[in-house]
Order: structure tokens, then sequence, then C-alpha cells
């Protein structure tokens, strides 16, 4: 008889949230029981401060990396360096820190390492370059229409593709998917930009522009955009994934990998996912003291 499909999830934060995983890994080690046990943590994804082939967000995480491969490698989990800005030129691609970085995940033991990636000029370079890892396909392509986003599934080079989040509700379209293409697609559950955005592209390309110490001048006008993030109105998307979703509706289908966005939100607000996503009712208060009462951590 098959095992029930797992959730796999992907969550952010592999530079900026260090300090935080390096306690919030051993609790979920520890006490398993704690967690649900239809999910687990597949993969960290981040990238650090002053990275230029960074994109999605500006890298705010300065720990070094090889720390931060030694984490990721401890508990068996895939590291993902998120290198989505699609702005590069030839110029870029001989980047020092980046091909440092490149060549230290890449040639690491354990489970494999990826990237994130937007810039074809970029995939194509990694490809040869570094051979070990594997592709994930940005969300910051915009993909908002499905025969776009099927093409992408169907390519050989990645073995991921986060489409945007306004197809995560396309169920018919979803559901058609051959199960090789399904395997393939991991959801954006909790963003919170306005569904109705025009600019999602234009605020993607100011931030590959910032990476590039380029002046970049963005100013969001969505509504409630002064506000910053707030789950309670990420929830209230119509594009967000719930748990029930993730369990009732989309592992049923099919589906198995799920995104966490937050790599600028702070550890805080990462902690209050990870208590949603992952964490089951009656231990959320006793996850919530284990990380808010650790002394190592500064959550605000």
């Amino acid at each position: 008889m098959n095992e029930p499909r797992r959730a796999q999830f992907h969550l952010p934060g592999l530079f900026e949230f260090y300090e935080f995983y390096r306690v919030f890994l051993p609790l979920y080690r520890a006490h398993r029981a704690y967690f649900y046990d239809w999910c687990e943590i597949a993969s960290i994804y981040g990238a650090p401060e002053g990275c230029i082939w960074g994109g999605g967000r500006v890298g705010c995480g300065n720990q070094d990396a090889r720390a931060v491969l030694a984490l990721t490698q401890e508990y068996g989990l895939s590291a993902r360096l998120t290198f989505s800005n699609s702005l590069l030129t030839e110029a870029h691609l001989a980047e020092p820190v980046c091909n440092a970085l490149c060549r230290l995940f890449s040639e690491a033991g354990g489970p494999q390492n990826g990237v994130i990636v937007h810039s074809e000029l970029l995939l194509d370079y990694l490809r040869a370059a570094y051979p070990q890892f594997y592709f994930v396909s940005s969300t910051t392509k915009v993909l908002t229409g499905f025969p776009a986003l099927r093409q992408e599934l169907e390519r050989e080079e990645f073995c991921f593709v986060v489409p945007d989040f306004r197809l995560n509700r396309a169920m018919g379209q979803l559901r058609a998917l051959p199960q090789a293409l399904k395997d393939k697609t991991e959801f954006l559950c909790n963003e919170c930009c306005w569904f109705g955005c025009k600019d999602r592209k234009a605020c993607y390309e100011a931030v590959s522009r910032k990476n590039l110490g380029e002046d970049a001048p963005h100013r969001c006008t969505a509504p409630g955009a002064a506000d910053g993030y707030r789950f309670s109105r990420a929830m209230e998307n119509p594009g967000f994934l719930s748990v029930s979703d993730i369990r009732t509706v989309y592992l049923p289908m099919g589906f198995s990998n799920f995104k966490i966005e937050g790599r600028g939100l702070g550890s805080a607000m990462l902690l209050e996912f990870l208590l949603y996503y992952l964490t089951k009712p009656e231990h959320q208060l006793r996850v919530r003291e284990e990380i808010y009462l650790d002394a190592t951590l500064d959550l605000f």
C-alpha cells in the first residue's frame, strides 16, 4: 500500500534566520510529536547580504556560509540559494562572492542543494559550471497565465516551478496536470500582495536593481501597502493556502511542495508561520514558549 502523500515545506531565511533555525530545528527534531505528521521541512532558501545575484528580496543575512551549510547538513535539509535577479548581464557572471557560494554549496555532501533562478543567462551559466545543483524556476517571473506555467513546468532544466500565487486556485487546470508536473509545482502559500496587482514584475525588477547597487525607486500603490506584511491580511488573500487547503485539497490532488515566504519579515513573524503551518494547535503555546524564552534569540 502506498504511504499517504506528505507536504514538503520550503522555508525562508537560509542566511537571514540562521540563529532562529539554530534554535528551532533541534526543537523540531527532539519533539517531532509537536508537529503535524503529514508534513516535513524539505529545504530552506535565501541569499546573504550584498549578493548581486539575489532577487525577490534584498538579502540581509551576514552569517558565515560554512556555518549555514553545516546546519542544513546536520538536519538533512536541502539549502537553496536564491539567485533570482532578473537583470544580470555577462559581466555579472564572474562575481567572486556568488561563485564562491556556488562552489561551497554545490560540492557539499548530504542532501542535494539547489538554486532558485530567474535569469536564463544565469541558469545556463550555473548548469554548465555547477551541474551538482538542481534548479527552481522563481515566482519572480510572475507567470500568471496557465499556458505559460505549463510550458515552464515542462522544461527539463527545472526540478521545481513556483507559479504566481494567483494561479493557486486554477483548480481545473491544476487537477488536469500529469503527476510528473504536479510533482514539480511548488505553491507560494502565504503571499500578502494584492491579488489585483499589476506592478508585481516591476517591483521584483526594482529589487534586482537594488541588489546590483543601482538606484531603484518603486512605490507600491496596492491597497494597504503602507501597513506592510500582515499575516491576517494574507489569510484573506484569494490565493492563500491554509493548512486545511493543503491537507484536504492539494495533497489528495497530488501536489506535495509548498513554499512559505518571509525572508524580510523578521524571526517573530517566521515563528508565526511555522506555528500555523507545521505545529499542532495543542502544542503551539509550548513551541512559542521554547522559542521566546531562549535567551540567544532576539525576535523583534
